[in-house]
């Protein structure tokens, strides 16, 4: 965070654009109120000569803004306007989102050897800036946004070319959406509550929370549940129940869990089976659930304000 582009980076990571579309921005093309910034033109660096030109038509393309990315641009700007200040008469009024300390524009292939070079004061291994727009692109689709969301997001030209590039993403996220629609219809197992759920107030961040319902097996076919906040931490709450394995253990969890959120006014946002974390030897007698809830209620125009 040391850097003075650092905001830049955090740009490349979320939203995937190219180099020469960031050297190209201009403030006119960003709204941190209504939280969107527009793809329009971009800078071509042929023979060391820059040329600003229009992108494919497929690449032209609003991009919304996280509102930790809205809260970066905007620690930016302020960024900008001290050093505006400190320069005074010999500032360059660009225009642009990214520049220099002096306000000139940034060259895309400077851009690059910029971020090479700060991986290599980081001591990581070697990562290509564009190898960002990759992981912009992972993280969305591993996140559960649909392909075609993230096509329009990068500004490829057709669904089919994202698909083909991240074809090693799309088996997770069907497991993932597998293990979703059996957590959305689970199967009826009974079981008995030892110790009633309770969430506590820590464990909220900005009214939703998550937690991990940790199944093991006991005596015989008995397995008991216990809700935690990290896999190592003390009980929120406790069932055993009788079953045939550890899919048993976690559908008695969500049943659980349902019926908790039923009965206080909650929401259950997502629900991940973990069970196949464990080592294929402890599969038999483990099983691991994590849910996110939500507070369900919101605010009245007062609240708002």
């Amino acid at each position: 965070m040391d850097d003075w582009l650092y905001e830049l980076w955090h740009t490349f990571i979320f939203l995937g654009p190219r180099h020469g579309e960031m050297a190209a921005l201009p403030w006119t093309e960003v709204s941190l109120d209504a939280l969107w910034l527009r793809i329009s033109e971009q800078i071509v660096d042929v023979a060391y000569e820059l040329y600003e030109e229009a992108p494919k038509a497929d690449s032209v393309r609003t991009l919304s803004l996280s509102l930790e990315s809205r809260d970066n641009l905007a620690a930016f700007r302020a960024k900008q306007e001290q050093q505006r200040q400190e320069w005074a008469d010999a500032y360059v009024e660009s225009g642009r989102v990214w520049m220099h300390e002096n306000g000139a524009g940034l060259r895309p292939d400077w851009i690059s050897r910029r971020f090479t070079r700060l991986v290599e004061l980081s001591g990581l291994p070697p990562v290509r800036l564009h190898e960002l727009r990759h992981l912009a692109a992972t993280l969305a689709l591993l996140a559960g946004h649909d392909i075609k969301v993230v096509q329009e997001k990068l500004g490829h030209s057709s669904r089919q070319i994202t698909s083909d590039t991240y074809t090693n993403v799309l088996p997770e996220m069907m497991r993932a959406e597998a293990e979703s629609v059996m957590a959305v219809v689970p199967r009826d197992v009974a079981f008995e509550v030892r110790s009633p759920l309770t969430i506590p107030e820590a464990a909220w961040q900005n009214d939703v929370a998550v937690f991990f319902a940790h199944g093991a097996k006991q005596s015989g076919d008995v397995w008991a549940v216990g809700a935690q906040a990290q896999p190592d931490s003390y009980l929120l709450g406790m069932i055993t129940l009788t079953g045939r394995g550890q899919e048993d253990a976690a559908n008695a969890a969500v049943k659980w869990i349902r019926d908790h959120c039923a009965a206080n006014d909650l929401e259950l946002v997502r629900v991940e089976n973990f069970n196949d974390r464990y080592p294929e030897k402890q599969r038999g007698a483990f099983s691991l659930t994590r849910f996110t809830i939500a507070r369900s209620e919101s605010p009245d125009v007062d609240g708002w304000a």
